[in-house]
């Protein structure tokens, strides 16, 4: 009989939801606008109709789905099944798997979307030869998770692996959980962002005003790339700084987890090539020789699918460890 799995990425913006197959082939997708502003039963709607388009183009029932994986921003409570808060969407505390489950009768799993990302490129990505590893995202924040002989390490209340809420200089700027000096404070495209805003305030670069039509409020990471692209000295010093600390992430993560792998994904990483090479030196220069010698850093192979190829391996997570 045919296994049938359902994935769900629940983004501020989009809902993205895609039928897989027990090898986690993608047979059928739906996109549609999350319409964050109208509210969390207008969310939940637009969610379900999703669902039901996919069911639908394969002629599907919900009794055909063995299970739903959704992934989310958090904070959240997977074993419980609630979004406890959500910065992009209006809602506290929503019991999400209930009421998706009430809605379409189908068994309900939910993760944080960085845990689901890490669990998409350990089935179906970059990670698929090694039993532990490491996945870090690098896009408007940093985020990440940890895959420990073949199981995602969820911590006690699912809020391990908080990568870019590792504090890398404790008088470095302030970051948005309140804290200062965390990683994603440096590394993320908004701290990119933030620090290439400031050097074009200053008047340290004309290229990158020139390329935000000298409004200093548009200038963002991706302009800050091009200007580096360019030859613009200052936009290259900024992805520098980014690098430097990430590359202490990267140590801390190589000293804490021993893993085989950590694989770097996240839209920044388009960038790559302004950073990667001394953000790696930067690791080698203050991880220890033991795990540094074992750890290799590959790139995420999963693209723009890897939310919803991270939300079907939630769905498919028992099924995977498994057969292993």
């Amino acid at each position: 009989m045919q296994e049938y799995y359902l994935g769900l990425d629940l983004g501020g913006t989009k809902i993205l939801t895609g039928l897989a197959d027990k090898n986690g082939k993608i047979l059928a997708r739906s996109r549609k606008d999350t319409e964050a502003k109208l509210g969390e039963e207008k969310i939940i709607a637009n969610m379900v109709a999703s669902i039901e388009e996919v069911l639908a183009k394969k002629n599907l029932q919900a009794e055909d789905i063995i299970a739903l994986g959704i992934g989310s921003p958090g904070p959240l409570d997977a074993k419980k099944g609630i979004i406890i808060e959500n910065s992009n969407l209006p809602w506290k505390n929503v019991p999400i798997v209930e009421k998706i489950e009430a809605a379409v009768g189908i068994k309900t799993l939910l993760k944080n979307d960085a845990n689901a990302a890490a669990l998409g490129e350990k089935w179906f990505g970059a990670g698929k030869e090694v039993d532990n590893m490491v996945y870090i995202t690098i896009s408007t924040g940093v985020g990440g998770g940890a895959i420990i002989k073949q199981e995602l390490f969820s911590g006690v209340n699912d809020n391990a692996c908080e990568i870019g809420h590792t504090v890398v200089d404790p008088d470095g700027p302030l970051c948005g959980c309140g804290n200062h000096g965390c990683l994603e404070s440096f590394a993320s495209g908004t701290a990119i962002a933030r620090m290439a805003q400031e050097a074009a305030a200053e008047g340290k670069s004309k290229k990158m005003l020139d390329l935000a039509d000298n409004i200093v409020e548009d200038v963002d990471a991706a302009i800050c790339a091009q200007a580096a692209y360019q030859g613009d000295q200052t936009a290259k010093a900024i992805f520098a700084e980014a690098a430097f600390y990430l590359g202490i992430g990267l140590a801390n993560l190589v000293n804490i987890f021993n893993t085989e792998m950590i694989i770097l994904g996240g839209g920044v990483m388009k960038s790559a090539d302004l950073f990667l090479d001394k953000a790696i030196a930067t690791m080698r220069d203050n991880a220890l020789p033991g795990p540094l010698e074992i750890v290799e850093l590959r790139e995420a192979e999963l693209g723009s699918d890897i939310g919803l190829m991270g939300a079907i391996a939630v769905a498919m997570e028992d099924r995977l460890i498994k057969n292993g």
